[in-house]
């Protein structure tokens, strides 16, 4: 279904570009190289299977939580704006 001067696909590889970048920056933000035996912030002991299962693990369970609270929601991007600044 083409709207306005949009090609027939435009709304789904703009879903698909939004989505491939999302997961791009997600991907960055994972930790990297060997994960730490002790937690860096409290230096809990940081179980193997925590280890195994987050290659590059700093953190740890506790800790992350309270590091992922700080840090609140990620605001995605919003390619199209807003309808309103469309309208002014």
């Amino acid at each position: 279904m083409a709207t306005g001067w949009a090609g027939d696909g435009a709304v789904q590889d703009q879903i698909d570009a939004t989505v491939k970048d999302a997961i791009k920056r997600a991907r960055s933000q994972l930790p990297t190289g060997p994960g730490l035996e002790r937690c860096e912030e409290c230096d809990a002991s940081i179980p193997e299977a925590r280890r195994k299962a987050m290659p590059g693990v700093r953190l740890c369970v506790p800790c992350q939580e309270a590091h992922d609270r700080e840090d609140g929601p990620s605001a995605g991007y919003n390619r199209r704006g807003s309808k309103d600044s469309q309208l002014r």
